[in-house]
């Protein structure tokens, strides 16, 4: 989960990369079709290579398109036009969102009430991606949570800032619970993180060597430390404010980590995967699953490439591009065909997914993947048909210009001529990079 203007040589350069850019976005977002009539293809403009597009619910200016308006259909971001430095990759949080460039600079928009874009100004929001210049030069990989962001540079260090309420930024128990600007996490010297992922109220690392640690808000196992004795005797799971280690998996190299609403996941080197979380494990009756607050392998699936965790819903890619759901089905966000609760793994199956899919990411209650460079989206739509005009409904994050529920995977049109290489979902909305073929 729980995420720049055209210049030119001249003026007259100026002018028509701009018009350029103007009819790419009117042609992506659908602004001349009808609602729920899809945009023709059509051939692909001079201009940048690769753009990113972003759709849903448009509060507190989180897809960064300059207004608050909501999206019903994706719609091109003007403020990445350049194309000697691209987006690379997007992180959608809450109600903010992050961009990477190719040069390693982060951008973020969006809800900024704990601080969570970056920026060291007191605006409680912001309608434009503005660059987050307090972050060292080469940043590679970046993770929005609900409500706070994370960054690692090239040398594996980390970086974090928003919401530190329950100690999810991992500076320790001292630390101001609202942090605004990047701060790099000391602990961590010395060690050269790989991945991070961010959760609503917690956070997940993994080190180059294999280590997986984990901090913020414990409740419901998330952190997957284990059950602790509380007061009189009842157990509990306190936070953790600084990264922990979670242990008994220090003779295995963890790959692939992942981290929900209130619970977490990870891949090991041998292609299992092992969730945490006790809400979610104890709902779903897990088999095997003695202990919901420390990390249970999931026997039922195959070897695992990508996982995946939404709201209270899982999603794994495996070797061969097959993927699987389980979890709260709310929405039919497990893409299955209907509504029910679903507790182990089961496989999406599609006809009209017919490539190995690459790529999967899960919002609250909606999921997108990427199959064969095409985009599909099912779950939460949004308000479900009670507005019928783009931009008064919150919703709209499946981008098939309506806020419908959709139990199985449809593709997100965008002509033959586009494919997706990165997507991201955040709690009611979505992005995503593509680039001309």
């Amino acid at each position: 989960m729980l995420m720049k203007a055209i210049t030119g040589a001249s003026t007259e350069a100026g002018v028509s990369a701009t018009r350029r850019l103007w009819f790419l976005c009117r042609r992506l977002s659908g602004v001349s079709s009808t609602p729920g009539q899809a945009p023709s293809p059509s051939p692909a403009p001079p201009g940048p290579r690769r753009f990113v597009a972003l759709w849903g619910n448009g509060d507190y200016g989180r897809l960064g398109l300059g207004n608050l308006a909501s999206q019903w259909r994706p719609t091109v971001s003007p403020f990445f036009s350049k194309d000697d430095d691209l987006v690379v990759s997007v992180a959608c949080g809450g109600a903010h969102t992050l961009f990477l460039t190719e040069k390693g600079h982060v951008y973020a928009t969006g809800l900024n009430n704990f601080g969570q874009l970056g920026i060291m100004i007191g605006a409680t929001h912001s309608l434009a991606p503005l660059k987050v210049s307090s972050l060292p030069e080469k940043i590679i990989l970046i993770s929005a949570g609900y409500h706070h962001s994370a960054a690692v540079t090239e040398n594996g260090e980390l970086y974090v800032w928003g919401n530190n309420s329950s100690g999810q930024l991992g500076l320790g128990k001292r630390a101001e619970s609202i942090v605004s600007v990047p701060t790099r996490l000391d602990c961590l010297a010395g060690v050269c993180v790989k991945n991070v992922a961010l959760g609503s109220e917690h956070s997940i690392a993994v080190t180059d060597d294999g280590n997986v640690l984990s901090w913020g808000a414990g409740g419901f196992g998330r952190l997957g430390h284990g059950v602790r004795s509380g007061i009189l005797g009842f157990s509990g799971s306190s936070s953790e404010y600084i990264p922990r280690l979670i242990k008994n998996f220090e003779e295995v190299k963890v790959r692939k980590i992942a981290a929900g609403l209130l619970h977490s996941a990870f891949i090991d080197e041998h292609g299992s995967v092992f969730i945490f979380g006790e809400k979610t494990t104890s709902k779903l009756s897990f088999r095997g699953a003695k202990n919901p607050s420390s990390p249970s392998v999931i026997h039922e699936l195959p070897f695992s490439e990508e996982v995946a965790c939404g709201g209270y819903h899982t999603c794994v890619i495996t070797r061969d591009g097959q993927l699987y759901t389980w979890g709260s089905n709310e929405n039919g966000c497990l893409g299955l065909g209907f509504t029910n609760v679903v507790g182990t793994p089961h496989r999406v199956e599609s006809s009209s997914m017919k490539f190995p899919v690459s790529e999967v990411s899960c919002g609250w209650k909606h999921t997108a993947a990427i199959s064969g460079g095409n985009l599909f989206t099912w779950g939460w739509g949004g308000a479900n048909g009670t507005f019928f005009e783009d931009g008064l409904s919150s919703g709209g994050q499946l981008g098939h210009g309506n806020d419908l529920d959709l139990c199985e995977p449809m593709v997100v049109n965008f002509g033959e001529n586009v494919r997706a290489v990165r997507v991201s979902c955040g709690f009611n909305h979505t992005a995503a990079i593509f680039e001309y073929i």
